[in-house]
């Protein structure tokens, strides 16, 4: 089993910056494919950025493209999201997930483990 437990949510103005950060425990991370989703009400999880297991592939959603940035310490056991030049509509709940594949994906159904959720949002 894996828990995840994100944090540094919060409110900001748009053009802000924020660090996500998602700490694992039950085991260790190295062999699991995670991504971060997002959610706003009425509306399907949605995917936004992915990492393998390594860091060396990462995967973005058209929308944070150039934007934001993922990353991962192994070591620490924890997953990151970076966001810069933050908007409006990048408002939503952000959920870590992690699967136990060496391979991406953009599906949530295709995630076994997921955070608690963390809000964040961009006033304008």
């Amino acid at each position: 089993q894996v828990q995840l437990v994100e944090s540094g949510g919060g409110l900001v103005q748009s053009g802000a910056s924020l660090r996500l950060s998602c700490a694992a425990s039950g085991r260790t991370v190295t062999r699991l494919t995670m991504a971060w989703f997002r959610q706003t009400p009425g509306k399907d999880r949605e995917f936004v950025t992915g990492i393998s297991w390594s860091g060396g592939n990462t995967y973005y959603a058209d929308s944070v493209k150039g934007r934001f940035t993922i990353s991962r310490d192994n070591f620490k056991n924890t997953l990151y999201l970076q966001m810069n030049s933050l908007k409006p509509e990048d408002t939503a709940v952000y959920y870590c997930a992690a699967r136990p594949s060496l391979y991406n994906s953009y599906y949530a159904n295709e995630y076994g483990y997921w955070g608690q959720g963390i809000q964040v949002t961009v006033s304008s």
